[in-house]
C-alpha cells in the first residue's frame, strides 16, 4: 500500500546551451552543484531526494504546504543568483507539483502523483511553479499566493486535472498574468520564410531567419517587449526549422493567432504548449484573444515562401 505524499521535479533549462559554452567538464560541475542545492533546500523542508535526474531533482514529501515552501525558496534563491550570471549560461528552474499516493520499490517512488508532478515539470515554462489542486488544497489561507490555469491536458490522463500556477515573485502584483478562455482550433499544414517583420504601437522589428530564436514577452530579457500585464515575462518563442518560421507558446495563459484572410473569432488559432508555423502576415495575441479588442496584439509578416499553417501539441 502507498502513502498519500506530495511530490515535487525541479528541472534546469537550458542546460545544453551552458554545456556548449562552457565545455562539458565545468557544465557537469555546475549542474552538480546546483541539483545538490536544491536537494539541501528538499531535505531543510522536509523532503527526502528519490533521486536526481541529471539536471532535475525527484524528491517527495510527507505535506503540501512543506513542499510548497521549498518550492518557493528554490526560485527566489535561484533568481537572486541568476541576476549575477551571463545570459548564456543562466539555467532556470520549472518546477511541477502533484499530491497522492506514491508506492515505494526498492527506494524508487511510483504512482499517479509522481507522473503528474514530471509532466508539470515540463509544461511548466521557465521560472514556474505548476501545482495540482491538490496540493493547493493544503495551503493555509493566504500564505501563499497562486492562479488557477484551469484543466490541463495531459498526455496518458482521462481527466485533465486542474492546474495552479503557485506565484513566487516578491514584485507579484507586477508580474501578475491576467487568465484569458483558450478556445481550440483544428491544424492545418507547412513550409518556409527568410524573415519576419513584428510590430507592436510604435515599435516594428526585422528578424532574418539567422538571427531566430527569439522570445516575446514582458521583461527586458525578450528580444521584442510587449509591455502589457496579460503578457508573460517570457510568453513566446519564435524560431526557424527546416525552413519554417515557427510560433512556441511558453506562456502561462496562451497565445492566440490569425493570419489575414481570416475574420473573426473563428480565424484564431488559440495556443496553449503549442506551437504553429507563420505564414504570411497576420497578427499573434499575447494573454487574450484577438477577438478581445484590448488584447495586446503583434503584427507580423513573413517573407520567402509562403507557408500554410502547421500546429502540433508540444510533447
Amino acid at each position: 500500500m502507498g502513502a498519500n505524499s506530495t511530490v515535487v521535479f525541479a528541472d534546469l533549462t537550458g542546460s545544453t546551451r551552458v554545456f556548449e559554452a562552457m565545455g562539458n567538464a565545468r557544465a557537469t560541475e555546475t549542474v552538480t552543484r546546483l541539483t545538490q542545492w536544491i536537494g539541501g533546500v528538499c531535505e531543510a523542508h522536509g523532503g527526502r531526494v528519490v533521486k536526481s535526474l541529471g539536471d532535475g531533482v525527484f524528491a517527495i514529501f510527507a505535506e503540501g504546504i512543506s513542499a510548497t515552501r521549498a518550492v518557493l525558496e528554490m526560485q527566489r534563491n535561484h533568481q537572486k543568483r541568476l541576476q549575477t550570471w551571463p545570459a548564456p549560461l543562466r539555467m532556470e528552474l520549472q518546477i511541477g507539483v502533484a499530491s497522492g499516493e506514491v508506492v515505494e520499490v526498492d527506494g524508487d517512488c511510483y504512482g499517479d502523483a509522481v507522473n503528474l508532478a514530471s509532466r508539470l515539470s515540463d509544461l511548466a515554462g521557465p521560472g514556474q511553479i505548476w501545482a495540482t489542486e491538490s496540493v493547493i488544497e493544503q495551503l493555509h489561507g493566504g500564505e501563499v499566493r497562486h492562479r488557477s490555469l484551469g484543466p490541463i491536458n495531459i498526455r496518458g490522463k482521462n481527466e485533465m486535472p486542474v492546474v495552479h500556477r503557485v506565484d513566487w515573485q516578491d514584485e507579484v502584483s507586477e508580474f501578475l498574468t491576467m487568465p484569458a478562455s483558450l478556445v481550440h482550433q483544428p491544424r492545418g499544414p507547412d513550409s518556409s520564410f527568410g524573415q519576419i517583420e513584428l510590430a507592436w504601437l510604435d515599435v516594428r522589428s526585422m528578424f532574418r531567419a539567422d538571427e531566430l530564436p527569439i522570445h516575446l514577452g514582458r521583461v527586458d530579457e525578450a528580444q521584442f517587449v510587449v509591455n502589457d500585464p496579460r503578457v508573460s515575462r517570457l510568453h513566446a518563442r519564435i524560431e526557424a526549422r527546416q525552413g519554417s518560421c515557427v510560433l512556441v507558446d511558453v506562456s502561462t495563459y496562451g497565445t492566440w493567432v490569425r493570419f489575414h484572410g481570416t475574420a473573426g473569432a473563428s480565424g484564431e488559432i488559440a495556443l496553449r504548449r503549442d506551437e504553429c508555423v507563420l505564414h504570411g502576415s497576420g497578427e499573434i495575441g499575447l494573454g487574450a484573444p484577438l477577438s478581445d479588442f484590448s488584447a495586446p496584439t503583434i503584427s507580423f509578416n513573413t517573407t520567402g515562401g509562403n507557408v500554410l499553417l502547421a500546429r502540433r501539441d508540444l510533447r
